[in-house]
């Protein structure tokens, strides 16, 4: 009996470090392709469901159609919102490469790892 529970017990130790490790390398996959060779626009958002939607479009809007050439992506960071506000940002991530939605946590630690060319 104890066997059994000791192997699970390790089996279980052995997905969770795969899944660890699987997390780690998708993470790093998509959040730290960042150049140390541009300007990369960082805002931070609490709550703002009614407002994000326009404030980001019009950034876009700049971003993508104006001269704005020299700002490699958009970083927005929440802050724990409580309402719609990440809802509405993952949406708008889908929709334009240039944006890239992240906890406030993950935010210093990407920001660190930004590669050189």
């Amino acid at each position: 009996m104890w066997d059994f529970l000791i192997g699970c017990a390790i089996w279980t130790l052995a997905f969770y470090g795969l899944f660890e490790i699987i997390k780690n390398i998708i993470y790093i996959y998509s959040y730290t392709k960042l150049k140390s060779d541009g300007i990369y626009m960082v805002i931070a958002v609490k709550n703002q469901e009614q407002k994000i939607e326009g404030f980001m479009r019009s950034i876009l809007f700049r971003f993508l159609y104006g001269k704005e050439d020299f700002i490699k992506d958009i970083i927005v960071a929440d802050l724990d919102s409580q309402d719609q506000t990440r809802q509405i940002l993952n949406q708008m991530e889908k929709e334009y490469d240039v944006l890239k939605v992240i906890d406030w946590k993950d935010c210093k630690e990407i920001i660190e790892n930004v590669k050189e060319n």
